[in-house]
């Protein structure tokens, strides 16, 4: 199993102590966590932005008040 030699200075290993500590984990799990859940957050946050932009044009036409002005075209300025 491939894994990964990070260095961190004094502060920042207390810091990341500290901070696996408050969850209960250990260094070692804490930081397999932390970058899971990181693409975990790119990945929600891709398919966020597919769904936002699929229903957009139906939002903007319940709402017209809210299309920032810059997006408006130029005949409804």
């Amino acid at each position: 199993m491939p894994s990964l030699n990070v260095s961190f200075s004094d502060e920042e290993m207390e810091g990341v102590r500290a901070a696996a500590a408050a969850e209960g984990k250990s260094l070692k799990a804490y930081l397999h966590d932390l970058g899971v859940r990181e693409m975990h957050r790119k990945q929600f946050v891709a398919g966020a932005a597919v769904w936002a932009d699929r229903l957009r044009g139906e939002f903007d036409e319940a709402f017209p008040e809210e299309i920032p002005p810059s997006e408006r075209g130029a005949s409804a300025a």
